[in-house]
């Protein structure tokens, strides 16, 4: 099943809570945002990804190194609480070292854990994109670079398969608002190169011209670095959360009405 797709577009469609049966039980209401809230945790800490899915968050990422395995019952408790506040959420490992242990079988492990996606740094073997384990997708992380050729080489990308989307490495933080259409060109072109649905870290002040700026470089997802403070972090993606809505909000009310047949 496509969970990363699922991310992407039901963060603009607003859904009720409730609904019918077993697994709509305990779905929370949600308003349509300008793009998918993930929060990333380099640690993982008993309650903390619970409380970013009820202040908002639509999807979680941890961090798995290969290292501590005994840190794996902690991970499926964290996201089993996460889905019991919202079985909807969609959860995620960022896999940063490892890899001789990374197998089919590890990876279905990781699986088991409750990961449905994994997301792999650009030099990581690229012998685990052909590993095709069910019902866990992979993302890739992709830096922006600067030069005419480097989207013609990173367009190469599309060729491999069992990739889902990207993680576009690229540094829009503290002028990010102020980003012109031409320092925009570079990013776009490498986004359009691609052609995979596309995350990006953001700062936790994320304000409504920086949110603007996401919406017209056409980002789908958003990564928030959990603090180590659960109340800051709480708040955080509330907050967040909130830019993103009413961005959202305000590209409808502009949008041209359809003319009537």
């Amino acid at each position: 099943m496509a969970k990363l797709q699922d991310l992407f577009t039901q963060a603009r469609r607003t859904q009720g809570g409730g609904g019918m049966g077993f697994l709509g039980k305990n779905a929370r209401e949600s308003k349509a945002h300008a793009a998918a809230l993930v929060v990333a945790f380099p640690r993982i800490a008993s309650g903390s990804a619970e409380a970013a899915i009820k202040a908002g968050a639509d999807g979680l990422l941890f961090t798995w190194n290969g290292k501590g395995e005994e840190q794996h019952e902690a991970l499926k408790n964290e996201i089993s609480a996460a889905k019991a506040a919202n079985n909807q959420v969609i959860t995620g490992l960022h896999i940063t070292g490892g890899w001789n242990t990374l197998d089919r079988e590890k990876l279905t492990q990781l699986k088991d854990l409750g990961a449905q996606y994994i997301i792999l740094p650009f030099d990581a073997p690229v012998r685990l994109l052909a590993l095709d384990v069910k019902e866990l997708e992979k993302a890739v992380t992709v830096p922006v670079r600067k030069g005419e050729m480097y989207p013609l080489f990173i367009r190469n990308l599309s060729a491999f398969d069992h990739i889902s989307a990207v993680l576009l490495d690229v540094e829009l933080s503290s002028e990010m608002g102020a980003l012109t259409i031409e320092q925009s060109l570079q990013y776009r072109a490498v986004r359009e190169a691609v052609h995979f649905p596309a995350f990006v870290r953001i700062n936790d002040d994320l304000d409504e011209a920086e949110a603007y700026t996401l919406v017209a470089l056409g980002v789908q997802a958003v990564i928030l670095n959990a603090s180590d403070d659960e109340e800051k972090t709480r708040q955080n993606v509330k907050n967040v959360r909130a830019v993103l809505e009413k961005v959202h909000q305000d590209e409808q009310k502009e949008a041209p009405a359809l003319p009537r047949p």
